[in-house]
């Protein structure tokens, strides 16, 4: 049977991999859009050492795919783009519902933003 649904404390921590096998980091955060009432995009963790000095990036949540058998995530990009991404600090989130940032970290993966787009 395929899982269908999840709740987001089950992934969160998950290791994130691309296609490739490159491990990019863990999945720190989930974010909801309450609005829309679908998932906004997902904080990756990457390139620190037990949590310490990583770097956020926000990427659109249809650009990942639950591994269940391998309890990880598995990210569409190369490592380089992620590496290259738009990013941020623990320490320094930007605004979770600004629409001006959040439509250009989903052009940086080649996105349109979902509510620019007809479900």
């Amino acid at each position: 049977m395929t899982t269908t649904a999840l709740s987001a404390s089950t992934i969160t921590g998950d290791a994130v991999r691309n296609r490739e096998g490159d491990k990019l980091g863990h999945l720190e955060e989930i974010v909801i859009d309450l609005d829309g009432g679908r998932v906004a995009y997902a904080v990756v963790a990457s390139g620190g050492f037990l949590g310490l000095g990583d770097k956020y990036f926000a990427v659109p949540w249809d650009l990942l795919t639950v591994d269940t058998e391998n309890e990880e995530m598995i990210l569409d990009v190369a490592k380089d783009v992620l590496e290259k991404a738009p990013g941020f600090d623990k320490d320094n989130w930007p605004a979770m519902d600004d629409r001006t940032w959040m439509a250009d970290v989903f052009r940086y993966y080649g996105r349109d933003p979902y509510w620019e787009t007809a479900l």
